[in-house]
């Protein structure tokens, strides 16, 4: 019983529904929560860039090597093309073949309700997305740093003190951590007392849909992945429970992020890996997102009845395979992509958008942890193919067991003079 009242997982879970339980019966109440959920992901925001920075320069200065810096850099990228590129092409088959848009009804549609998405598709560009990514900035600067120090002779000291702050900024993290209830009980509270149970039963086969498509995903594709790093997706599943309910109650793949990084460490994988990896794939790699705006964009279709022609689709696939990726630097996502994307292809009238306003929320959970699991599936894959994957820490720490005492955390392996390196704890 001890043990459980100290579990975090027990009680972001218990958070969870007791919001749930507020938002329906007591919504007016419910919706005032929102603040406790908006806290607690601005202080979780205030981690994030500096576990960032701090994680690729201190990976970065120890490998020695600048091509293998290059290697998974370009690696990372040609896999989240692959996988993001395989869940839009799911998700159109889904849609295809389960036609969630079928029998709804457009006779309640409210043009203007989307007025303000369908105009930030409008302003945005690949140029404000990356000058208003301030992590793919930070992400930047660190490896222009850490490559700077990797070639630094008298690195030691700083790479001693960036350490020293490493630890205690995570320290700081896990005091944080322990709030982590408030912010899923006002997350789902306001989730629930705003739209409600109702709003879903006219969509209720859309939702549906997306749902059961991202946990194929994840199962099918993302667990085959890891299958091939000889990990079990259940295993992976059950030791990032904590940070997979924390996503679920804010809707938001932020909470996690510092968490999941630290997690992967711990796991077994190289610092430099996670550092690269997780910080550009929560721009580059939306499993979740891919699938939503695939599934949306057929839906909307299958609803106005328009037959879409093979050249249309192929449009409308290599449209969402360059908007998806821009998604995480913009407010309101998955709607100002699919507004842009609508926009492009001028077939599925953009007014569409008004039918999913209100299950968006909804089915924003399951976008962020399919996007949250895709993460750390792809930084388990890169590290384990250049060879930076601990098997042995991996194997004790999905089974509960403590590191070894003489176990230095896994770095990628570089072939490089005993005195030019300088190793760090």
């Amino acid at each position: 019983m001890k043990k459980l009242v100290s579990n975090l997982t027990f009680w972001v879970l218990t958070a969870i529904v007791a919001g749930a339980l507020l938002g329906h019966f007591a919504p007016a109440t419910a919706v005032r929560m929102d603040v406790l959920g908006k806290g607690f992901i601005s202080v979780v925001k205030l981690f994030i860039n500096p576990i960032i920075f701090l994680t690729i320069v201190l990976g970065i200065s120890s490998m020695g090597d600048l091509k293998k810096v290059g290697r998974i850099g370009g690696k990372a990228l040609l896999y989240f093309e692959v996988v993001t590129t395989l869940a839009l092409v799911i998700g159109v088959g889904v849609a295809y073949l389960i036609r969630p848009g079928d029998g709804v009804s457009t006779g309640q549609l409210n043009g203007q309700a989307v007025g303000e998405f369908t105009q930030r598709a409008g302003e945005f560009s690949w140029l404000h997305f990356l000058a208003d990514n301030f992590t793919l900035q930070v992400l930047l600067v660190s490896i222009v740093l850490g490559m700077v120090l990797s070639r630094y002779a008298g690195r030691q000291p700083i790479i001693d003190r960036l350490s020293w702050a490493s630890k205690y900024v995570f320290r700081g993290l896990h005091l944080v951590m322990i709030f982590a209830p408030i912010g899923a009980f006002g997350g789902m509270a306001y989730t629930i007392g705003k739209y409600g149970i109702a709003t879903l039963l006219p969509l209720a086969k859309l939702l549906a849909t997306v749902y059961i498509t991202c946990g194929l995903f994840v199962f099918l594709v993302l667990g085959a992945i890891l299958r091939y790093c000889r990990v079990s997706i259940l295993a992976f599943l059950s030791y990032i429970k904590a940070e997979l309910l924390i996503v679920l109650g804010t809707s938001s793949s932020e909470a996690g992020l510092p968490g999941l990084m630290e997690k992967l460490e711990r796991l077994g994988c190289a610092k430099p890996v996670v550092g690269l990896v997780v910080p550009a794939g929560y721009s580059f790699n939306l499993d979740g997102t891919t699938i939503y705006l695939s599934l949306a964009t057929i839906f909307l279709a299958q609803v106005f009845n328009v037959e879409l022609t093979g050249a249309q689709m192929l449009t409308i696939v290599g449209i969402l395979m360059v908007t998806s990726k821009g998604a995480a630097g913009v407010t309101g996502s998955g709607f100002v992509v699919l507004a842009s994307t609508l926009t492009a292809i001028k077939v599925i009238p953009v007014e569409g958008l008004a039918l999913l306003l209100g299950v968006d929320r909804f089915m924003s959970e399951a976008r962020s942890l399919t996007n949250f699991v895709g993460n750390g599936v792809a930084t388990i894959f890169l590290s384990h193919n250049e060879g930076a994957l601990d098997h042995a820490q991996l194997t004790r720490t999905l089974n509960g067991e403590e590191p070894l005492e003489t176990e230095a955390p896994v770095s990628v392996p570089v072939p490089a003079p005993a005195e030019h390196l300088h190793p760090h704890k």
